[in-house]
């Protein structure tokens, strides 16, 4: 018998553990080893348990228009057959699926979650995507919502050219409620201003998004046009993990250890092998202070390009200084329990202990440094220990690593984000914290600025090197949602069992609108 190939794949994010995952449910060709440089499951997708309360690093929604994606997906969790806590409790109503587990008695369930996303703008909640129902003039006025028309209109007359996101936001939304909801978000998330970030970022994640998508899908709903084409970011249900998006991951790995898949964790990769044929051979990782050099026949990456690149051997000096100069936005979270929150639920909708329904909401306030809150009793009423009588909120805050933020202890970062909770009327005041958590993300975000202009001719030389397939939000540097990394997964996968050599197919994952918004 033929020896069997070897695939490495680098990371156990959503990623890597979807290829290794596909290639043995795929193939019985292949030996596929995982290397993990942490000791979790899910890079930013996991989630971590502290004292019984989980916390979602960066909020997961599960909504895919990708049929792979959710048969996928429902066959590591299928949906709920019953109402989860609140829901029943509650009266709540949520979809169900007829046969499917209860989670009430079972963890291996995806929960059915409301979608409620809503900015913080001036101690009142706006819609987001921003909206025009009533609350939204009442609260922004009269006059702020007669400027924001007209600025709108202007912007439907005269078009800015897209070469930044702030002309891509602008010709969207109109100056106004730009430079209200857009510009210091958009800056504090980045630390760059948007006339110095490529238009791709808003293309990409905002896609069709506008006011004109927001009139349709309005009127779509008062008219019950049937099958009306809905904006992602408009979407009103999702899926979620019932103990939170790394749950899904951990599962995934036990289902790759049971079809004979190896996974190594603590492996940091520090070396990627490459010969004179521009093949790789193998990579070095380091573990326990000791290296190993792994063979492989092929190598599917979803570590940060920057980091891959420097990893190899023999790099022409244009395409090392490209990737060395690849920026990311890393952040740090604190999970800060309490007793109640001071934010009002003026909403009609019903939540345990009536704390206002968000899943996230964004802050947008220059008196403080906050990026965005989760409120994880609204993500899955399993994430909180005590859930009838604390509130479990993570703060997020955006930062680099090596900065003011990232290099305050965990005590001095909490103090200081627990203040700013108490400044903006999240909390009453500092007392209210029972309890926090630190954590911390690097290369959470790759950016779209620097050397990204160039990022075009770095992965056509990637490219031309056979055995390695970059996948990914980091393995392609591209802010990529989950179901479009693992899609990339999938094509990788597909080309390795065709022995296919275009790898186009994998990089046009997430670049045109109709991909992710039809079937």
């Amino acid at each position: 018998m033929p020896k069997q190939k070897t695939v490495i794949v680098i990371g156990a994010g959503p990623a890597g553990l979807t290829a290794a995952y596909e290639l043995l449910d795929k193939s019985k060709d292949f030996d596929v080893v995982v290397l993990e440089e942490t000791n979790t499951f899910g890079g930013i997708s996991r989630t971590v348990n502290y004292k019984g309360n989980r916390m979602d690093m960066g909020g997961h929604r599960f909504f895919s228009k990708v049929p792979e994606v959710n048969a996928w997906w429902e066959k590591m969790l299928p949906t709920q057959g019953s109402l989860p806590y609140d829901d029943k409790k509650l009266h709540r109503k949520s979809n169900t699926k007829k046969g499917g587990p209860d989670p009430e008695k079972t963890d291996r369930v995806m929960l059915r979650r409301n979608r409620l996303s809503r900015i913080f703008f001036n101690q009142k909640f706006f819609d987001y995507p921003v909206s025009l129902k009533p609350d939204t003039i009442k609260n922004m006025g009269l006059g702020t919502t007669f400027i924001v028309g007209c600025s709108y209109l202007k912007s439907v007359v005269h078009k800015l050219p897209e070469d930044s996101l702030e002309n891509f936001y602008i010709n969207r939304f109109g100056k106004k409620l730009y430079s209200m909801f857009f510009e210091n978000y958009t800056e504090n998330l980045w630390g760059r201003h948007p006339r110095d970030i490529s238009a791709e970022w808003g293309a990409q994640r905002v896609k069709g998004l506008s006011i004109s998508a927001i009139l349709k899908d309005i009127f779509g709903k008062v008219f019950k046009k049937k099958n009306r084409k809905v904006e992602t970011s408009l979407i009103e249900e999702f899926a979620y993990p019932k103990l939170g998006p790394g749950q899904l991951w951990e599962i995934t790995a036990k289902e790759i250890k049971k079809k004979g898949g190896e996974i190594i964790m603590n492996a940091k990769v520090i070396g990627v092998k490459k010969n004179k044929k521009n093949e790789l051979t193998g990579v070095v990782y380091e573990k326990d202070g000791k290296k190993v050099t792994l063979p492989g026949n092929y190598v599917i990456s979803s570590m940060p390009l920057k980091d891959l690149v420097e990893a190899m051997n023999d790099v022409p000096k244009k395409y090392l200084e490209i990737a060395s100069g690849l920026p990311y936005r890393d952040y740090m979270t604190v999970g800060v329990l309490s007793k109640k929150l001071s934010l009002k639920n003026e909403t009609n909708i019903k939540t345990l202990g009536n704390i206002v329904p968000d899943n996230w909401v964004y802050v947008h306030d220059k008196s403080v440094k906050m990026g965005r809150f989760q409120i994880y009793n609204n993500w899955s009423p399993y994430l909180v220990k005590d859930i009838e009588h604390t509130a479990w909120v993570g703060l997020e805050y955006f930062c680099n690593e090596g900065d003011e933020l990232w290099s305050m202890t965990d005590d001095d970062f909490a103090k200081m984000a627990i203040s700013e909770m108490a400044k903006i009327n999240i909390i009453k005041d500092e007392n209210e914290a029972l309890d926090y958590h630190v954590e911390r993300v690097k290369k959470a975000y790759p950016a779209y600025f620097d050397t990204y202009d160039h990022i075009d001719d770095l992965r056509n030389y990637l490219n031309k090197i056979p055995n390695l397939f970059c996948v990914g939000r980091n393995g392609q540097h591209r802010y990529n949602n989950l179901d479009h990394s693992m899609c990339t997964s999938f094509e990788a996968v597909k080309n390795i069992l065709n022995g296919a050599t275009d790898k186009s197919n994998i990089w046009n994952v997430n670049t045109e609108k109709e991909y992710h918004e039809s079937k």
